[in-house]
C-alpha cells in the first residue's frame, strides 16, 4: 500500500529500514536521463586540456592530454545548471523527506559524479559515510542516479544490507584517515554483498553507515554515477567547521535548526588527513590492504588473495 500523498510504498520505506537503502525503479524518464549524459560529456570533454587534477576534475592515473580520462567531476552542481536543478527537484527531494524529514540540507554542495569508463574505471574501496563526515545524528543519506545502464561487469555500486545498524569501521592506515575499511583487518562477509544493477534512471537511496564499495569496470560500457548528499537541518558536522551563513546556504528544504540534534552514536574522526588527500580516490591510495582489484597495480587485492 502507498504511503499517503508520497512516492515511497510503506514496503520500500521498510526496506531502507532494516536494509540501509532502497532502490526506486525508472524514478528519471529516459528524456531526463539523455540530457544529464550530454552533459557530463561534455564536461568530461574539456579535460583533454588539462594536465592533472583541479578544482572540478579528478583524473585517472592513466589520464593525459588528448586522451581525457576523469574518475570524478567534483562540482557538477557547479558546472551547469540541470545539476543544480535536479539536486532541488520535488522527484528527488520527496522521497528523501519520507527518509529523513522535511528539514533538508545539502551536506556536500557541489554534489559529485563518479565515473567509471569502460575497461579502466577505477574500483572504490569498502567503506562508510558517516566515517568522513560524522554528524550529531545519522540522518544523513546518499542518493545514487545512474546515467547509464549497470550491470555487474561495469562496476555496480555494492551494498551490505543491514551494515548501517552495525559498528562504524576504523577508515585509519599507516595512521592517516584513508576513507576505507581494510579487508584483512576487518574481514567483514563481503559475499553478502548486493549489486544495484538496473537501468538509467534508476535512482538508490543509502543511509550513511550503510558499508558499500563497487570494483572496477571490466566491461565495454561506462557507468557514470551522479551523486547527491543529503542531511536532516538539525544534524550539524562534527569536522570541518561551518558558519551559520554557509549552513544556510545548503538547505534545499525547511529551516534552519540552530539546536543540533544530539545522539549517541560511535564517531571516529577523519583526522589525520593524509598529506597526499585530494578526494576519496587519492585518500584510498594510503590504504595498506584493498579489497578490490586495482588497474595497473601489482598489488594483491584482499578479493582475489582470498583474504577475507
Amino acid at each position: 500500500m502507498n504511503r499517503p500523498g508520497r512516492l515511497l510504498t510503506d514496503e520500500k520505506f521498510e526496506l531502507y529500514e532494516e536494509h540501509g537503502y532502497v532502490v526506486i525503479d525508472d524514478l528519471l524518464s529516459k528524456e531526463e536521463i539523455n540530457r544529464l549524459s550530454e552533459i557530463v560529456d561534455e564536461l568530461v570533454a574539456k579535460a583533454a586540456n588539462l594536465e592533472r587534477g583541479d578544482d572540478y576534475y579528478d583524473l585517472e592515473p592513466s589520464h593525459s592530454p588528448g586522451n581525457p580520462r576523469v574518475r570524478r567531476l567534483k562540482k557538477p552542481i557547479f558546472q551547469h545548471e540541470a545539476f543544480d536543478r535536479l539536486a532541488r527537484s520535488s522527484t528527488i527531494l520527496d522521497i528523501v523527506e519520507q527518509l529523513i524529514g522535511n528539514g533538508i540540507r545539502l551536506t556536500h554542495p557541489n554534489g559529485k559524479i563518479n565515473i567509471k569508463a569502460a575497461e579502466y574505471g577505477s574500483p572504490v574501496e569498502w567503506h562508510q559515510d558517516w566515517a568522513g563526515y560524522p554528524h550529531t545524528n545519522d540522518d544523513l543519506l546518499s542518493v545514487s542516479i545512474p546515467l547509464d545502464d549497470v550491470e555487474l561487469e561495469n562496476g555496480p555500486l555494492l551494498m551490505i544490507p543491514g551494515s548501517h545498524r552495525g559498528p562504524v569501521y576504523s577508515h585509519h592506515s599507516n595512521g592517516v584517515f584513508c576513507s576505507a575499511i581494510d579487508p584483512v583487518r576487518d574481514p567483514l562477509d563481503y559475499d553478502k554483498a548486493v549489486p544495484l544493477t538496473g537501468k538509467a534512471g534508476t535512482v538508490s537511496f543509502h543511509h550513511v553507515r550503510t558499508i558499500h564499495g563497487s570494483a572496477l569496470n571490466t566491461s565495454a560500457r561506462s557507468r557514470r554515477l551522479l551523486i547527491y548528499q543529503y542531511g536532516a537541518t538539525d544534524a550539524w558536522p562534527l569536522t570541518g567547521g561551518i558558519s551559520i551563513a554557509s549552513f544556510g546556504k545548503t538547505i534545499v528544504r525547511g529551516d534552519l535548526a540552530v539546536q543540533p540534534r544530539m545522539e549517541a552514536l560511535p564517531v571516529r574522526l577523519p583526522l589525520p588527513v593524509a598529506p597526499n588527500y585530494d578526494g576519496l580516490y587519492t585518500s584510498q591510495e594510503n590504504a595498506s590492504n584493498r579489497y578490490f582489484e586495482v588497474h595497473g597495480s601489482d598489488r594483491n587485492s584482499a578479493q582475489n588473495a582470498d583474504l577475507r
